[in-house]
């Protein structure tokens, strides 16, 4: 039974109640008691948000550009990238060591540690803002000791010291590259004024020519810029020219001045090289620089959204590689009737070095085609070197001067015509690259061409500059009795493996030794004077 009041009954109920007296003061108080507790609620609503009622007069909202947004996404690709291209030092630490001689071993680590050091600090005064501030068509004017920086670097979405990082360890690849054909007859202070050169000035201005946001072969091909009937830019996806090039162009040079090593007798005069002491470290040097690859091509898109083009950059990184592995091992062979480490281990680096700058642009079949020539470019690249008599002990000139330029170039002729630029969300193809056997024509191949000749030519002009000047003041090359009695004990004074005669005395023939010395202390089968040991 539903005993709820009619509304014309609560009514009634009503009237009757304010009749009463008692009940109007009743009713009056509980009135009052609502509407105090609903003004307090509005005020407290008032006073801690007021912006409910546009009370709060509030500042324009910042106006934000696009180099201001990081992309958490890609800014972490760009740092793993790095670490894995910093890596590539512990790489060419251990490939320049086991194919020195011992009695240099310690000169190497050193050169390759003090190196990196110092080209943090430059990079970070200046070396960055050269290369890629914006500045003119030859060097960057801005940042500074990174002063002034936005937060990500052009529209990378990249945060800008990620991105900085990443590029220091560009320069360092570069600069460590020149010391290779150097070893062990360069004295410690033309060591670090040369790497103080090229870390602080060569690499970063000329780099900026490419890779520089108004570089002047960036921007060539365009109208009231570089060479406006070429149509296009120069491209450099990761460094072919811009890296390895400018890095075995510098140690050309250094290798011309210097001169050849006491006791190099080259295969025209009846010798041949001296021999490495330990190719297990350089064998094992040479696949750590390949892991390293892996930052250095793929991490060049700066974008981990371009999913599809990360893939076929590594896939085209290994490709190459494995094919100048191969090709140059038969090469080789048929020169010299022998299954050798040493040009297999360069024919693969010479591979990478190729890939490098045409690797976003070419297909898996191109990747191969490329490499497989790049393997037997270096072989013949070494025997030019021996003919011209230019000692250069790792192989630097042959693998990452010359293999660059061809890579430089073979991007105009296996430009697959499917691919254009990376993008900091997705690829953009709307204007892919086309090589000439994809019927492309030689618009790119002539960019390519010019580019390279450029920057080649201006990086051992300058070199050879440096380097006569250093040489000419005492500073290039160690004196006679340094290099015989061996750079670790003359620079450093100690050997890389004192625990052995053979190399705790570095280098006997710089050494007069107690008769009968020589043969209790150095197996029967190593001559004492001969200066390879």
């Amino acid at each position: 039974m539903n005993n709820k009041p009619s509304l014309s009954q609560k009514l009634t109920r009503l009237g009757t109640r304010l009749r009463d007296t008692e009940w109007r003061r009743y009713g009056g108080l509980l009135l009052l008691g609502k509407l105090t507790g609903i003004g307090l609620l509005l005020a407290g609503i008032l006073f801690f948000n007021p912006d409910l009622f546009g009370l709060r007069a509030l500042a324009a909202d910042p106006v934000l550009k696009g180099n201001d947004i990081v992309n958490p996404l890609n800014t972490m690709w760009v740092l793993v990238a790095a670490f894995l291209v910093f890596g590539m030092q512990v790489g060419f630490t251990m490939l320049e060591a086991g194919f020195c001689r011992s009695r240099e071993t310690v000169n190497v680590l050193m050169e390759c540690v003090v190196d990196t050091c110092l080209c943090g600090i430059l990079f970070y005064a200046w070396g960055f803002s050269f290369m890629f501030s914006h500045g003119n068509g030859f060097i960057g004017l801005n940042w500074f000791m990174l002063q002034g920086a936005p937060q990500t670097y052009e529209a990378t979405g990249v945060a800008f010291l990620a991105f900085w990082l990443f590029q220091f360890a560009f320069a360092d690849t570069c600069s460590t590259i020149t010391s290779g054909a150097m070893i062990g007859r360069t004295g410690w202070i033309g060591d670090l004024v040369y790497s103080f050169m090229v870390s602080g000035f060569i690499y970063p201005i000329i780099g900026h020519w490419a890779w520089g946001p108004d570089g002047f072969l960036a921007t060539m091909g365009a109208k009231d810029m570089f060479l406006p009937w070429v149509g296009t830019g120069f491209h450099d996806f990761a460094g072919s020219t811009v890296v390895h090039t400018i890095g075995g162009m510098v140690a050309l040079a250094g290798a011309i001045v210097l001169g050849p090593r006491l006791g190099r007798k080259f295969k025209r005069d009846g010798g041949g090289p001296m021999l490495p002491h330990d190719l297990t470290i350089a064998a094992s040097g040479g696949l750590l620089l390949w892991f390293g690859w892996y930052g250095f091509n793929p991490g060049s898109t700066l974008s981990a959204m371009d999913f599809i083009g990360i893939g076929r950059v590594a896939a085209n990184t290994t490709l190459a590689a494995c094919a100048a592995g191969l090709t140059a091992m038969f090469t080789a062979r048929s020169l010299g009737n022998k299954w050798d480490v040493s040009f297999t281990v360069n024919g693969f680096l010479a591979g990478l070095v190729a890939i490098t700058c045409p690797c976003y642009w070419v297909s898996p079949t191109g990747a191969i085609l490329l490499g497989a020539v790049a393997g037997i470019i270096v072989v013949f690249g070494v025997e030019l070197l021996e003919y011209l008599r230019i000692d250069d002990p790792i192989g630097a000139v042959p693998v990452h001067g010359i293999c660059g330029i061809w890579g430089t170039i073979s991007l105009g002729l296996f430009a697959s015509g499917e691919y254009g630029a990376t993008g900091q969300f997705a690829a953009d193809n709307s204007a892919p690259l086309k090589g000439l056997f994809y019927g492309g024509g030689t618009q790119i191949l002539i960019a390519q061409l010019i580019g390279s000749v450029i920057m080649t030519f201006a990086t051992f002009f300058v070199a050879l500059i440096v380097m006569y000047a250093l040489n000419s003041m005492g500073l290039l090359r160690v004196s006679k009795e340094g290099e015989l009695e061996g750079l670790d004990l003359h620079e450093h004074g100690i050997s890389a493996y004192p625990e052995y005669v053979i190399s705790a005395i570095a280098s006997p023939a710089a050494m007069t030794l107690p008769k009968g010395l020589g043969s209790t202390m150095a197996p029967s089968h190593i001559k004492l004077s001969d200066p390879s040991h």
